[in-house]
């Protein structure tokens, strides 16, 4: 080295970072043309790890606390550079600091529906979504796996990853649970608890601790969901004859407003003495009576009759005026 670029180097003789925004995973220390001086001072924060790298290994990690950098606070790096004693040269290391703080309100989804098979309705298709949280638990594995030579490796960069292998690992815990998807609402806290078994180890093989894991929702798709509101509708809706009953019933006041005209109100009126009819016989079916003839309909129903288009008396069918009106029929 000449004596120009030794004296343009710059000797660190404290080595510290405080993140200065939420995000961050994994920070290099800026080290171009920079040494590190004997006996210089290393702090490490709580909720940090510090990793010194030498020539492309990595050396030594630091936990939280204040360190003098000897021989004695870097025996692994001491031996790869066979430093017999205490080295008296400024060395060159890259040093990373890792954020071992919760990173928290992590977002998972289920991008297109998980298709699984349901004891009550068959083959289901689900969507779900919820929120997680995680930290840095080994620096070792995460740099060689995730961060490497990167000046920063951020939350955002590894987003993608964590969300794919969650929706891979809950496919599985879906189709493994066995319950329905009507108690699963009921269920959700027992599907993220399994869920989060099946999780760790992928987490822990990228360096990282799985803290919560949350099911926040499950749902079918829109086109499914109408058909079990549906399902729903007429389960709470029960006997049918009962039903059919009381919408005869809500539809004759419907009818006898009709406000079309002398015709309309004549159409009006027989739609609802036929609705009032249909009532009748389903009441009398129900209740275990006669089934309704043509002669309990009146005198007009058993001569085969009509409606007057003008006044909506009964009328022969055959006849082309009205007897009470006078008015023509068509």
């Amino acid at each position: 080295m000449s004596l120009k670029s030794f004296l343009g180097k710059q000797f660190i003789d404290v080595i510290d970072w405080v993140e200065p925004a939420d995000g961050i995973l994994a920070y290099r220390y800026p080290m171009q043309d920079r040494e590190i001086q004997n006996g210089g001072q290393l702090t490490v924060r709580d909720s940090q790890l510090a990793l010194f790298v030498n020539e492309g290994k990595i050396a030594d990690q630091f936990a939280p606390g204040l360190y003098k950098l000897t021989t004695n606070t870097l025996p692994i790096l001491t031996y790869l550079m066979n430093w017999d004693k205490a080295f008296q040269s400024p060395f060159k290391s890259d040093v990373y600091y890792f954020s071992t703080r919760m990173q928290t309100d992590q977002h998972w989804g289920t991008p297109n529906p998980i298709t699984v098979r349901d004891k009550e309705f068959g083959a289901v298709r689900l969507r779900a979504f919820g929120i997680y949280s995680y930290h840095v638990a080994d620096p070792k594995i995460f740099y060689q796996k995730i961060s490497g030579t990167r000046d920063q490796y951020m939350v955002t960069d590894l987003e993608g990853q964590l969300r794919d292998s969650i929706v891979g690992v809950l496919s599985n815990t879906f189709a493994q649970s066995n319950v329905p998807f009507l108690d699963m609402a009921a269920n959700q806290s027992q599907l993220a608890q399994q869920a989060t078994e099946l999780l760790k180890p992928g987490f822990a093989n990228l360096g990282l601790a799985l803290d919560t894991f949350v099911v926040e929702n499950l749902s079918m798709p829109d086109e499914l969901q109408k058909i079990l509101d549906q399902r729903i509708s007429m389960n709470m809706i029960g006997d049918m004859n009962r039903y059919t009953q009381f919408q005869a019933a809500q539809s004759m006041p419907i009818a006898a407003a009709n406000e079309g005209g002398g015709a309309g109100l004549g159409a009006g009126l027989g739609v609802g003495m036929g609705m009032a009819q249909t009532m009748m016989n389903s009441m009398k079916s129900t209740t275990g009576g006669a089934e309704a003839t043509p002669a309990s309909a009146g005198p007009a129903a058993a001569a085969g009759s009509k409606f007057c288009v003008e006044c909506g008396k009964p009328m022969p069918s055959a006849g082309k005026f009205c007897p009470s009106c006078g008015k023509p029929q068509q």
